[in-house]
Formats: C-alpha cells, structure tokens, sequence
C-alpha cells in the first residue's frame, strides 16, 4: 500500500515539477519586459495636469499587464509587437480611443466630481530599437474649480502599475497603484505625504509581486536553492546567506551608491541560475563553499531588485519604510515559492514518514532515490532555461 502512495506522489511531483519548468523555458525573459507608468499630477491655478511616462502599444494591446513581467509572456503578444512595429504617428492616432476608456472609469475626481481629461501633447519618441520599449510622454489636462481641494485618481484595470506622484506642494503624496485600483484622497494642499507604516504596507505587495507572479529567474534560483536537498538546514543556510546579500545591495543600489548596468547584472543573474542547477545535479549535499557562492550571487539578484525601485522611486520622505516594505514583499515572495515546491514535495515526504513509523525502511530509500530524480530533472531544466538566458541577455 505505502509503496503504491509513493509511487503516485513521485509520477505527480515529477510530473508538476517538469511541466512548470519546461512552460517557464519557453518564455523569453527581456526582450519586452514592462516598466511601471509613471504620473506627476500637478493641479494650480484652475487646472489639473497629469504627464505620464508610458509605453502606450503595452496599454493599447489589450494585453493584461497586472500579470506579466514582459509582454512575449502574453498570450496575445503577438498584437503588441505588431504595434510596436508602427511608425509613432500610426501610435498617435490610436491615443484618443484609450484616453476615451480613462475618462470613463474615470480616472480624475476632483471634489468627487469627474473631470474629462484632454490630451495636450503627446511625445512618442523616433528610432528607438525594435526589441526595447518605447517609452512616451503624454500630458492630460483639464480645468477644475479654482477653489478645489481634493482629488482621487483611478487607474485602469490591467494596465500594469502605476507610481503616481503630487507635485508642487509641501510634502506631496507618493504612492503605488496596481491596475484597478484608486488613489487615496489627495489633499491639493499638500500634507498627503505617506506616514513611515502607510509607506512600509504599500511596498510590500510592489516587492512581492516582482517574485510572484512577475519574477521568472528569481523564482528559478529559489527552486534551485530548493532543490539541493530535502533537509531543513542547508536550505536555511542558502537562503539566510541568499537574503542578507541581496538586502545589503538593494539597499546599496536605491540609495545610488552602487550602480551596475543591467546589461551586465542581467546575464550574471542568469549565470547565477545555472551554477545552482548545475551544482545540484553533481552534489548530494550542502558543500561549504555553497552559502559563499550564493551570497555573491545575491549581490547580483539585489542589484536587480533595485533596478526595478530605480525605474520609478521610492519616495523621498519615507526611503527607508518603503525599501523596508519592498524587501520584505520579496522575501514572502520567496517563502511563497518554497512553501509551493514544499507542498509539491509533502506527498511524497508524508509517504516516506509513515513508512519510517511503521519500519519500512526500504519505502523510505524509495523516497530519497525519489528526490533524487526530481532534484536532478528539475535542475537540469533550470540549467537549460538560465543558459538560454545568458545567451539571450548577453546578445541583446
């Protein structure tokens, strides 16, 4: 009976395990990859202005960019490339449509009023390489009552997020939105500036979801730490040394006192993928070079987190909650992956337990020769995935 449980969980557990990775290889990870709009809303003198920093065929697809880091990982990628192909006129001339669907959510209160935002100009910039985003600026503008107070800005279900950021008054409000979400109110007076714990909250789900769903290779190299071994300890040796590096060079790297292109970071992140799965199909156990070895490639990986802080900021009266906010998103983040592989891992764990309780020792070699077989077939297909990565990131 035990024997047959076991052999159940391991064709599930293999089977999970190969077809998740084998999806992920098949995505290709930069050549499209999104970055978060930003807006500055600046309202005086009877008028709201919003300009955006935006990459409009992103938005203009009817991709769904709440879920995805790059835009090839999209079902209907194909519809983004083939906007990202047209001249920026052809681009242009598709902006009054979205702006249409933003005034009807709305996208700007003011006083609990709608305000119809208009177009006032609109920058798409020329030759810029077919394989990047495009990144335009579009200001929106309306008149409002000279007396206003207060606004609440909305923003588009799937459109990815967006920091909005109040300019021209003392202590401005910053803040993070997901698509779909609205905007605290907004005092025009100023005074909105987000409060030390405000600040700390609102980071972490940013820090989370660069891992989960968006984080492709960090989410590789965990399952890579993972798959070492099925005892606790050097998993916990692997990831105390994974998450004090990458924590030291976040920090380092938001605060602008280390500053490595990611043409260079990118390709080691990925090489960093591949020594882990390469170690783990030729070693047994925790050797004790290993939490050196990843705390340099932790270095690596937080200097890619921080380049995602760098694409829109932090703010600026509440820089260290909100950095604080953003790594602990990331190590949930990180947990959530090891507790899904762990539960993938459970049946088969639960299996070999009860054969130990009951003295059958041969199910519980079963298990290890198991594990085995996972930690070699998982890896390898990690391996695969981060050298096609290096090759890719290397060449672009």
């Amino acid at each position: 009976m035990h024997s047959f449980y076991l052999f159940k969980a391991k064709l599930t557990l293999l089977g999970v395990l190969s077809s998740a990775l084998l999806w992920g290889a098949t995505l290709p990870a930069q050549a499209h990859e999104l970055q978060p709009t930003i807006a500055d809303l600046t309202v005086e003198a009877g008028q709201a202005d919003m300009v955006f920093q935006l990459n409009l065929e992103a938005l203009l697809s009817g991709i769904d960019l709440d879920t995805i880091e790059d835009t090839n990982n999209a079902e209907n990628a194909q519809d983004y490339d083939d906007l990202r192909a047209l001249p920026a006129d052809a681009i242009a001339a598709r902006v009054p449509d979205l702006l249409a669907n933003w005034n009807g959510l709305p996208m700007l209160l003011v006083d609990g009023q709608v305000v119809a935002l208009q177009s006032a100009a609109l920058t798409i910039p020329q030759d810029v390489d077919i394989e990047l985003a495009r990144i335009a600026q579009w200001r929106l503008s309306a008149a409002v009552p000279q007396d206003a107070s207060e606004v609440v800005v909305t923003w588009p279900d799937g459109a990815g997020a967006m920091v909005l950021r109040q300019q021209g008054v003392d202590q401005p409000f910053t803040g993070y939105l997901s698509g779909g979400e609205s905007s605290p109110v907004i005092s025009l007076a100023g005074g909105g500036a987000q409060t030390g714990w405000q600040a700390f909250g609102s980071y972490i789900p940013v820090g989370f979801d660069h891992i989960l769903p968006q984080g492709l290779d960090h989410i590789l190299f965990v399952l890579g730490l993972f798959l070492l071994s099925t005892h606790l300890a050097p998993l916990l040796w692997q990831v105390s040394a994974f998450t004090l590096a990458h924590t030291v060079t976040l920090a380092l790297g938001a605060l602008g006192l280390v500053n490595v292109p990611g043409s260079i970071v990118e390709p080691l992140i990925a090489a960093s993928i591949v020594y882990v799965a390469v170690e783990n199909i030729f070693s047994t156990g925790l050797s004790r070079w290993r939490p050196v070895v990843i705390f340099g490639f932790g270095l690596l990986h937080g200097l890619g987190f921080a380049s995602v802080l760098g694409d829109f900021g932090l703010p600026a009266d509440q820089f260290i909650p909100a950095l604080i906010g953003f790594n602990v998103g990331v190590e949930v983040g990180q947990l959530t992956v090891i507790a899904l592989a762990a539960a993938l891992l459970w049946l088969a764990v639960g299996a070999a337990r009860v054969a130990r309780l009951n003295g059958l020792e041969e199910e519980v070699r079963e298990h290890d020769v198991m594990f085995r077989a996972v930690s070699i077939t998982g890896s390898l297909i990690i391996a695969i995935i981060g050298a096609y990565w290096v090759v890719e990131r290397t060449l672009l």
